[in-house]
């Protein structure tokens, strides 16, 4: 009965809706599938400048070491692990801030796959690379910090029987990979703050500085004083390392920004070795430390994608 009453034979229900549509007036169906396409188009254009600040998103930080990730690991609470591929990633919070904690292991192939898994099992907003690095500014001593504000790989390139000619940039793949410049303002704000333990030299007690400067990553543990004068000349860099610049190069080709961060063991000269040995904890657990006052910075002030 009701069914014939509303839509009978008489055509009352369907005349009625027909004119309800033609008269330029729209029935309540309609109305919800335009709200509903202005909610997309409003999110679709709202996206870009609301994703990275408030999303819920981790910050990803990667070591290459174990003694890289001790301090940072030890700092991480309500901690869960998950492996992919043989990468075990830490899940948690680092100064109330959700992160991604992994060691990748040395050298860049290491690098670039824990970096690939991060992003693609996690979706960070942004990475961090904290460790250690060999110092090639002659300014710089062990317990240093290098803000990396580009990063470049210096064995990428071509080799001639008179030298060794660095890659030419690509659309792909650029030789410099710049830092964000928000994670940059964020890392100086960890610089005018951070304290660090006095270093004992043979010259008395030193506090660790920190600078901007570019680092180099290279498949090789660098420990000539040849070497060190020919990358310096090169790429005119501060640090040189063997991961960063395959994890900017992988963030930098998604769009996800990325900042290394290197605290000196060495100078990379014939006593690097014994150097790195000698000052490796202490150059880690500072670079841990500017790492944790990171996040606290990050916490206070969001870093948008670029």
């Amino acid at each position: 009965m009701v069914g014939r009453k509303i839509w009978g034979g008489n055509g009352l229900g369907r005349k009625m809706v027909g004119r309800n549509i033609r008269g330029g007036r729209m029935g309540g169906g309609n109305m919800i599938r335009l709200f509903h396409i202005v909610i997309v188009v409003l999110a679709v254009a709202w996206w870009p400048l609301c994703v990275g600040a408030g999303d819920g998103r981790p910050t990803g930080i990667l070591t290459a070491l174990p003694e890289e990730m001790q301090v940072l690991s030890q700092h991480l609470k309500d901690k869960r692990t998950r492996t992919f591929l043989g990468v075990t990633f830490q899940t948690g919070k680092l100064q109330g801030r959700k992160v991604v904690l992994a060691t990748s292991g040395i050298g860049k192939v290491n690098a670039a796959k824990t970096a690939t898994l991060l992003l693609d099992r996690f979706h960070p907003r942004e990475v961090i690379f904290s460790g250690v690095a060999g110092g090639l500014n002659p300014d710089l001593s062990p317990g240093d910090i290098v803000i990396g504000t580009r990063t470049a790989q210096h064995d990428f390139g071509k080799l001639t029987e008179r030298e060794f000619e660095p890659q030419t940039p690509t659309p792909e793949t650029p030789l410099f990979i710049e830092a964000p410049e928000a994670l940059l303002r964020a890392a100086d704000r960890v610089a005018a703050r951070v304290k660090f333990d006095p270093i004992l030299t043979t010259r008395g007690a030193r506090t660790p500085r920190v600078i901007r400067g570019v680092i180099i990553t290279g498949d090789v543990f660098v420990a000539s004083p040849t070497k060190v004068a020919e990358l310096r000349e090169t790429f005119k860099a501060d640090a040189v390392e063997m991961e960063g610049a395959a994890v900017a190069l992988v963030c930098w080709q998604q769009r996800v920004p990325c900042m290394v961060i290197r605290s000196i063991s060495d100078k990379a000269d014939v006593g690097a070795w014994e150097d790195f040995e000698r000052f490796i904890k202490m150059a880690s657990d500072n670079s841990a430390r500017f790492t944790l006052e990171l996040l606290r910075v990050l916490a206070e002030q969001p870093v948008a994608r670029h």
